[in-house]
């Protein structure tokens, strides 16, 4: 009888060693298999992550560069719009000097014409430009502004049959000052906006 009992807890014990070590192995192949999962789910996420990061990154740098070239379209009219604005302004001043009234109607014209287009060019400057280079627009702005008021009175003047034409000793004082004047701000002008646009300013020496 006791070696039967005896048996039987061997057999018992065996069973449940077996049964045990099935659970074991059953349950380190569950939290392997668990880890590798997780560890797969945090490879995905960072992979989305990088993918995002990279993503935004990409979409920030085309909004720069959209800005950019949207500066440098800006930027190309407003020079070009102020040299012609400065052009037709000296042009009418030897016009004006040479008493041949074609000629002047005809420069009188061209200035109204380019003033317009100035006025156009300035206005998108200021939705456009930075308050650093706005400042340099706005001083070469006013000054082209004062010098064609100075000019619409010497028009004026030299329409008027009434009145003696303006003195051309007036007319070489207005080139002397306010021509010299705008072209040193329109010096100015263009440096600052290739400055901006990341030009080296050093090629405008």
């Amino acid at each position: 009888m006791g070696e039967s009992w005896v048996a039987l807890a061997v057999a018992v014990v065996g069973v449940a060693g077996t049964l045990g070590a099935a659970q074991l192995t059953q349950s380190r192949a569950d939290r392997t298999k668990r880890l590798e999962l997780e560890a797969l789910a945090r490879q995905q996420r960072e992979e989305r992550e990088h993918a995002e990061r990279v993503r935004r990154s990409e979409a920030a740098e085309a909004r720069r560069r959209e800005r950019l070239e949207l500066r440098r379209t800006c930027y190309i009219g407003l020079n070009t719009a102020f040299r012609q604005y400065q052009t037709a302004q000296i042009n009418l001043v030897h016009a004006l000097r040479s008493g041949d009234r074609d000629a002047v109607e005809e420069c009188a014209e061209q200035l109204e014409e380019s003033r317009g287009i100035q006025r156009e060019s300035y206005a998108e400057a200021q939705m456009i430009t930075p308050d650093r280079v706005m400042s340099t627009v706005s001083a070469a702005g006013h000054q082209l502004g004062r010098g064609y008021g100075t000019l619409k009175g010497f028009l004026e003047q030299f329409r008027d049959d009434t009145s003696p034409a303006p003195d051309v000793a007036v007319l070489d004082e207005f080139a002397a000052v306010d021509v010299e004047t705008a072209w040193a701000l329109l010096s100015d002008l263009r440096k600052a906006l290739r400055r901006d646009l990341g030009v080296d300013a050093s090629d405008d020496e």
